[in-house]
């Protein structure tokens, strides 16, 4: 289900900057009048990126209380966060000169992660997927696990922001 749209149906874009407070480091805040929460991570002057944005996505899952999960739905669909995660700033790595910030929200039945990057490629599940092959599985694990994502550009700004969105457990 991938898209070429800059945000999600029905989703009012990206936040504008600062909306989730100032930079510098793993920040939260919720938005009382919709009920979501936010987190944004930082990447500036970081390394080993992949596992800190694990550590903070997991971390965000618990104070959320989508962990410890209550049963095998909740626990497939915490995984599943992760490993979107895991895989949108590894492309980042990968292919876009590494990830400047990672942005988490949550409300009661979409989390959305945004992951932004200097780089200026764009990216796509590789096709034909070739599943006995190494490597170009990363979007293509996103396109299935998410129930929408796509690549927001700024003009005038260098990089992107890759967003994807995932259902919350019933």
């Amino acid at each position: 289900m991938s898209t070429t749209r800059p945000f999600s149906p029905g989703d009012r874009g990206p936040e504008p900057s600062g909306a989730s407070g100032a930079s510098g480091g793993p920040e939260s805040s919720a938005e009382p009048s919709v009920g979501r929460q936010v987190r944004r991570l930082d990447f500036e002057g970081q390394s080993g990126v992949v596992p800190l944005a694990r550590d903070f996505a997991r971390q965000a899952l618990y104070a959320w209380g989508w962990l410890p999960a209550a049963g095998a739905d909740q626990r497939a669909a915490a995984e599943d966060v992760l490993l979107v995660v895991s895989e949108l700033v590894t492309n980042a790595c990968l292919h876009a000169e590494g990830p400047a910030e990672l942005w988490i929200a949550c409300d009661n039945k979409v989390i959305r992660v945004e992951v932004s990057d200097r780089g200026t490629g764009q990216p796509a599940p590789r096709t034909p997927h070739r599943a006995g092959r190494p490597g170009g599985h990363g979007m293509f694990i996103v396109q299935r696990l998410c129930l929408d994502w796509g690549v927001v550009r700024t003009p005038g700004v260098a990089g992107k922001t890759v967003w994807a969105e995932l259902g919350a457990p019933a």
